[in-house]
C-alpha cells in the first residue's frame, strides 16, 4: 500500500502469488468480476427501491393543486436539513478517512465526519475512488432518507448522483467488516461495480454507468486499471440486466430521431448549441460550487436558499406551469415539447431552473446535479432549434449532452450517453460534436469565473486578515 501525492488517495499494489512469485492476475480478475456482479446486484436493488419511491411521491405531488406543488419542494429541503443536521446528532467523528467495520451502536450510523458537507453526495465517491472499501456506507441510510425528502417532494435536484452514491455504498458494504478475508477483498470491486450499476439501472445504458464511475474516479487520480474496468463493466451489465428484466423507466432521455439535413447544418448546430449549453451549465456549476461552500450558519443558508428557491419556482410557474418548476427537469421538458413559446422564453426558463437548483443546494437539499444540468441543456437546445432549422429533439439531445459536459464536467460520460441512447448515426455524431463544443465553451467561462470569484474573495478581506488562498477550484 502507498499514499500518492494527489490528495492522499491510496492505491494498493497487485497481490503477489507467494508460490509463483508473480502477481496473481487470475485471482485479481476473478475477484473483480465476482465483486462487480455482487455489488451490482445489491446496488441495483437499493437504487431501484429508492428511485421508485421518489418517482411515486413526485407523481403524487404533481397531481395536487398548484400551492401544494410549490410548497412541497421547500418542505422537502427542510426535511433533508433536519435529517442530516438534527436527526444526525452532530457528534461528528474527527477524521474523514476510513469508515471501518459497520458500527455496533446505532448512534454511530448518524455520526458524520467533522469536515464533511453532509448533503454532498459526490465527494465521498470521488474521495474513496481507488479504495472503495473505505466508503462511509454507514451514512447511506440517513442520506437515502434525505434524498427521498429532497427529490421526492419536488426540489429541482436529480437522481443520478444519489444512484452512484448509494450504489458504491451498497457494494462496498457487502464486503466491509466481513469475517472472511476473501469476502473483504471483494469490498473494493463491489463498490466500483455498485456505483456503475446504480447509474446503469437508472438510465438503462450500461456504457454510461461504466464510464461515469471511472471518469468520476479520475478526479482523485484513481487508476483505470484492469480490475476496476472488469468490476465496473460487470456492475454496469448487472444494472442494465435488471433494468431490462423489470422493464424499468426511471429516467427519460431525449433521442435525436431526426438527423441534420447536411454536414453544414450539423456543424453549426453543434457549435451554437454547444457554446450556449456549455456556457450556461458552466456558470450554473460555478454558482452551485460557491453556494455549497458558502460559509454561513445553517439557519441563514436555509432561509436565504429557501427564499431564493421559492422565488424561482414562482417565476417558472408563472411563465410555464407549476409542474415545469419542480422536480429534476422532466416536467420542464414535457412542457417545452408542447409549449408554443419563443426561444427567449425557453432560455429564460432554463436560467430560472439553474437558479432554482443553485438555491436548493444553498438551502441544504440532498440530491444530484446531473439530471438538472441535463434538462437545462435540453431547454437551451430547444431555444435555438427554430433559428438553426433543426428538429427540437436533435437540438434538445445535443443541448442535454452539452449541459452535462459543461456543468458536470464529465465529457466522456456525455459522449457515452449520446452514442448509446439511440437514433440515426448522424444525429448521435452531431450530439457528440456538441459535447466537444460545450467543453470548449465551459473551460474559458469557468476559468474567468474562478479568477473573478477568487479575486473578489481575496480583495474583500481587510489587509490585516488577508492571506494567500490555497483553495483549489
Amino acid at each position: 500500500m502507498f499514499i500518492n501525492s494527489h490528495g492522499g488517495v491510496r492505491h494498493y499494489a497487485q497481490p503477489m502469488d507467494s508460490r509463483a512469485g508473480r502477481p496473481a492476475y487470475a485471482r485479481v480478475a476473478a475477484e473483480a468480476v465476482a465483486g462487480g456482479i455482487l455489488g451490482g446486484l445489491v446496488a441495483s436493488v437499493l437504487v431501484v427501491a429508492v428511485t421508485s419511491t421518489i418517482k411515486a411521491i413526485l407523481a403524487w405531488i404533481t397531481d395536487q393543486d398548484s400551492w401544494v406543488m410549490l410548497t412541497a419542494p421547500f418542505l422537502g429541503v427542510v426535511g433533508a436539513v433536519l435529517l442530516l443536521n438534527l436527526v444526525a446528532d452532530g457528534r461528528a467523528a474527527q477524521r474523514v478517512d476510513g469508515a471501518g467495520a459497520p458500527p455496533r451502536r446505532f448512534s454511530a450510523w448518524l455520526r458524520f465526519p467533522a469536515n464533511a458537507v453532509r448533503a454532498d453526495l459526490t465527494s465521498d465517491v470521488v474521495r474513496t475512488a481507488g479504495h472503495e472499501e473505505d466508503f462511509p456506507s454507514r451514512l447511506a441510510p440517513i442520506r437515502a432518507l434525505a434524498i427521498i425528502s429532497t427529490v421526492g417532494l419536488g426540489a429541482p435536484m436529480g437522481t443520478e448522483s444519489p444512484a452512484a452514491h448509494l450504489g458504491v455504498a451498497a457494494g462496498s458494504a457487502t464486503g466491509s467488516g466481513a469475517r472472511h478475508a476473501w469476502l473483504r477483498r471483494l469490498a473494493r470491486p463491489a463498490g466500483v461495480g455498485g456505483g456503475a450499476a446504480g447509474v446503469a439501472v437508472l438510465m438503462g445504458l450500461p456504457l454510461v454507468g461504466l464510464v461515469f464511475i471511472l471518469e468520476l474516479g479520475r478526479r482523485s487520480r484513481a487508476p483505470i486499471s484492469l480490475p476496476r474496468m472488469l468490476a465496473a463493466t460487470c456492475g454496469a451489465l448487472a444494472g442494465w440486466a435488471i433494468n431490462t428484466l423489470l422493464k424499468l423507466d426511471l429516467i427519460r432521455l431525449i433521442v435525436p430521431m431526426t438527423p441534420p439535413n447536411s454536414l453544414w447544418q450539423a456543424l453549426v448546430a453543434a457549435i451554437l448549441v454547444g457554446v450556449v449549453a456549455g456556457a450556461v451549465s458552466s456558470v450554473t456549476g460555478a454558482a452551485i460550487y460557491q453556494a455549497r461552500g458558502w460559509q454561513a450558519g445553517l439557519v441563514t443558508k436555509l432561509l436565504v436558499g429557501s427564499a431564493a428557491l421559492l422565488g424561482c419556482l414562482l417565476a417558472v410557474s408563472m411563465i410555464a406551469t407549476p409542474a415545469a418548476a419542480i422536480g429534476p427537469g422532466a416536467g420542464a421538458i414535457t412542457w417545452a415539447e408542447s409549449a408554443q413559446v419563443s426561444g427567449g422564453v425557453l432560455l429564460l426558463v432554463a436560467i430560472l431552473r439553474a437558479c432554482a437548483t443553485t438555491a436548493a443546494v444553498m438551502a441544504g437539499g440532498c440530491g444530484g446535479l446531473f439530471v438538472p444540468l441535463l434538462s437545462i441543456g435540453d431547454l437551451c437546445g430547444r431555444a435555438l432549434a427554430p433559428g438553426l432549422g433543426v428538429s427540437p429533439d436533435l437540438a434538445a439531445s445535443a443541448g442535454a449532452a452539452g449541459g452535462v459536459a459543461g456543468g458536470y464536467r464529465l465529457p466522456l460520460t456525455a459522449c457515452a450517453m449520446v452514442l448509446t441512447v439511440g437514433g440515426p448515426l448522424s444525429g448521435r455524431l452531431t450530439c457528440a460534436a456538441t459535447v466537444l463544443c460545450a467543453v470548449g465553451a465551459a473551460i474559458p467561462v469557468s476559468y474567468l469565473l474562478d479568477r473573478y470569484v477568487l479575486h473578489r474573495a481575496v480583495t474583500s478581506e481587510p489587509p490585516s486578515a488577508a492571506s494567500p488562498s490555497t483553495g483549489k477550484h
